[in-house]
């Protein structure tokens, strides 16, 4: 096909249809969100949940959300840079750090619900996907308690790419491990060969526990020591080696499990320091209108 001109003329911009003000900003995937939230007649005012991950530059966001029609609700919410409460010393946005933020996410929601006893989620992280079959459904737990089904939520990826190995497939696998019952396949995980249609779980269980960071700073540390200190400075700073890696997040791991619940809110006093100056008064005004022109009388006699 040959190469056309775009002709941006008239007719183009008075037929142009002007998007959503929220994908316009690149926040909301409106196709994607109505599938997310639209729930059955017949459920009636059910919820219908979501696991919603965003990543910024600096964190990682993971929230339980459901739609009302005056907005979102968030249930239960979990932010990666709490995992300083949980021993992480660095490395706030990689994938073991989406992983970890998951599974707090996930103990947290089912504490505040009383569903951590009955689903304590996979203890043992090998990369697998775990599933079970109950009652002509598929579960994504391992065992359905007998009084109570596990919590079900769908991934809410927004507008990120949903490439294989992206970091919310991180946040996915530690929710699910955490015991939360969310549909998905191994087919985005790392690890996954989509020619020879293969998986192989260690690779992502790598990932978790940040074997890949280890990697790459043991090359990094061998080839360019300067670029190093640089690009691992918090590592370094925390007295952090390639080698502690991987103890580091198994202990943030089994420390989420043992106490997932948020930190209480500290008491917020205000610093007056920089409070507002008071309006000076009609006998001050006067008074510096005064100064002010004795001031320029005395710049124009000199």
């Amino acid at each position: 096909m040959p190469f056309v001109k775009v002709s941006k003329n008239k007719a183009y911009f008075k037929r142009y249809q002007v998007k959503y003000r929220r994908r316009r900003e690149g926040k909301t995937d409106y196709r994607a969100r109505k599938r997310l939230i639209t729930q059955d007649k017949n459920k009636y005012n059910s919820p219908k949940y979501r696991l919603v991950v965003r990543i910024t530059n600096k964190r990682i966001i993971t929230q339980i959300a459901y739609a009302e029609i005056d907005g979102d609700k968030i249930l239960c919410s979990a932010y990666s840079d709490e995992l300083k409460r949980y021993g992480l010393k660095a490395g706030f946005k990689n994938y073991a750090a989406a992983y970890a933020t998951g599974l707090l996410v996930g103990r947290r929601l089912l504490n505040k619900l009383g569903l951590d006893g009955d689903y304590e989620g996979n203890t043992e992280i090998d990369g697998t996907v775990v599933k079970t079959e109950a009652n002509g459904r598929t579960y994504y737990v391992a065992e359905v308690a007998d009084e109570k089904r596990p919590f079900r939520a769908f991934l809410d990826v927004g507008l990120r790419t949903t490439s294989t190995g992206n970091r919310v497939f991180g946040a996915l696998k530690g929710a699910t491990d955490a015991g939360l019952d969310i549909p998905h396949s191994e087919k985005r995980f790392p690890g996954y060969d989509r020619d020879a249609k293969s998986y192989d779980a260690d690779v992502h269980k790598e990932r978790i526990f940040g074997e890949h960071i280890a990697n790459h700073m043991k090359e990094l540390e061998e080839d360019d020591p300067e670029m190093f200190q640089k690009h691992f400075a918090h590592y370094v700073k925390a007295g952090l080696g390639p080698d502690d890696i991987e103890e580091m997040y198994t202990a943030v791991h089994e420390a989420i499990r043992a106490d997932p619940t948020a930190a209480p809110k500290k008491a917020f006093t205000p610093d007056l320091k920089y409070k507002n100056k008071a309006k000076r008064s009609l006998q001050q005004r006067k008074a510096r209108v005064a100064q002010k022109k004795a001031h320029h009388a005395k710049l124009a006699q000199a």
